[in-house]
């Protein structure tokens, strides 16, 4: 029987066994996807760092409505863009969006992702026990920050988190559409305010930009909104579960800060996955591990898989923060590489340099087992953290 996603973990931080067992037959796989289509699944480091940088592969396709598709959610379920102008389109995005988010823009902004997370965690101090770090730190900072820097009124957070939340649905495509279009006019409206009264952020210095429409501008700006984000939340959550469950690192993090950057970069490559990774459709028949991927097949890049690779990560699913890890594939790779990387690095590393150093007794309020992972949205994550300290 072909294998279908998502495949089951038997816990928030395991690798999924049957992911287990198709690494070791190889790396590539012939699976179905959430909604039963055919498919390929990638899981070899080496070959999904190839592919995330291979021009044969594209997001877009086309035949886009008898594509297969990868979920339900109308953001990432199926093919984006435009087949004949896709490369051209995504060159300019890049070329737009890429000078807000330079490492040098974002270190500038790290005191003030310091500030922020260090109000959130004096808010925590007076909570009642068990706290939810979920609520408390993982999911306010990001919307705080990308808040910030978009010029997006934090007050708006709880209408476009909902819209994300609903853009991100894997299993409900017209829930998906609806919050995907809700999400576009809140950006239109955005950018007609920004243009009366433009402030020093993205958005109003993206209005300044000659050549840009306001459509292309609320898109932009909508896509970083939800990116810079949902994924971070999660990442967040998961940094902060990996360490409190490992009571020596959460420990050797406080007594020594300067381990940080390094210990990130083991949360960003650590967390087991079975979601399938990132879609890509092929633009032409090529062979990759072993078999013949044809034109127009959907092919799964799975970069969870690849950073669990042990030819690459010896005992991968040891959590480690002395590993040298910065090889992961989390952000991508290539021309396609996360234009937010820096700043998700930032932010994990505030917080959870803060939030060990200011709760160095903290500790699960549960057992692990007990903790739900979120599979109704693409970027999953725990549904809560329940702490005590």
């Amino acid at each position: 029987m072909t294998p279908q996603l998502p495949f089951e973990q038997t816990g928030p931080l395991q690798v999924p066994p049957l992911l287990r067992e198709l690494q070791a037959q190889g790396p590539v796989h012939k699976i179905r996807t959430r909604v039963g289509d055919d498919a390929w699944l990638v899981t070899g480091y080496d070959e999904v760092r190839q592919l995330l940088d291979d021009s044969r592969l594209g997001r877009s396709h086309p035949c886009p409505e008898t594509a297969a598709r990868s979920n339900e959610s109308a953001l990432f379920g199926g093919p984006l863009g435009n087949y004949a102008t896709e490369k051209t389109d995504h060159v300019r995005m890049r070329s737009l969006l890429q000078p807000h988010f330079t490492p040098g823009r974002m270190r500038a902004f790290r005191p003030r992702v310091e500030v922020l997370t260090a109000e959130l965690l004096d808010q925590l101090t007076h909570q009642d026990q068990p706290a939810d770090l979920n609520t408390a730190l993982a999911l306010p900072l990001p919307i705080l920050v990308i808040c910030e820097l978009l010029g997006v009124p934090y007050e708006a957070r709880v209408r476009f988190r909902t819209w994300t939340q609903a853009a991100a649905d894997v299993l409900d495509r017209q829930r998906s559409e609806q919050g995907l279009g809700e999400l576009f006019q809140y950006g239109k409206e955005l950018v007609t305010h920004k243009r009366r009264e433009p402030g020093d952020d993205v958005i109003s210095r993206l209005c300044a930009t000659d050549g840009v429409g306001d459509d292309e501008i609320a898109m932009l700006a909508m896509a970083l909104l939800f990116a810079g984000h949902e994924t971070t939340v999660v990442q967040i959550c998961l940094g902060a579960l990996l360490l409190l469950s490992h009571p020596d690192q959460w420990q050797a993090t406080a007594e020594s800060p300067d381990r940080i950057a390094n210990a990130v970069e083991e949360v960003l490559r650590a967390p087991g996955k079975g979601s399938g990774g990132i879609p890509r459709y092929a633009r032409t028949d090529f062979d990759v591990g072993g078999v013949t991927i044809q034109a127009g097949d959907l092919v799964m890049l799975d970069n969870g898989a690849a950073n669990h690779d042990p030819a690459v990560f010896p005992d991968p699913d040891r959590f480690d923060i002395t590993r040298r890890a910065a090889s992961h594939l989390t952000f991508g790779h290539g021309a396609h590489y996360c234009i937010g990387a820096p700043l998700a690095r930032i932010e994990l590393q505030v917080a959870l340099v803060q939030l060990v150093r200011r709760f160095p007794t903290m500790r699960l309020a549960v057992p692990i087992e007990e903790l739900t992972v979120r599979s109704e949205v693409l970027t999953g994550g725990l549904v809560s953290l329940p702490v005590v300290w």
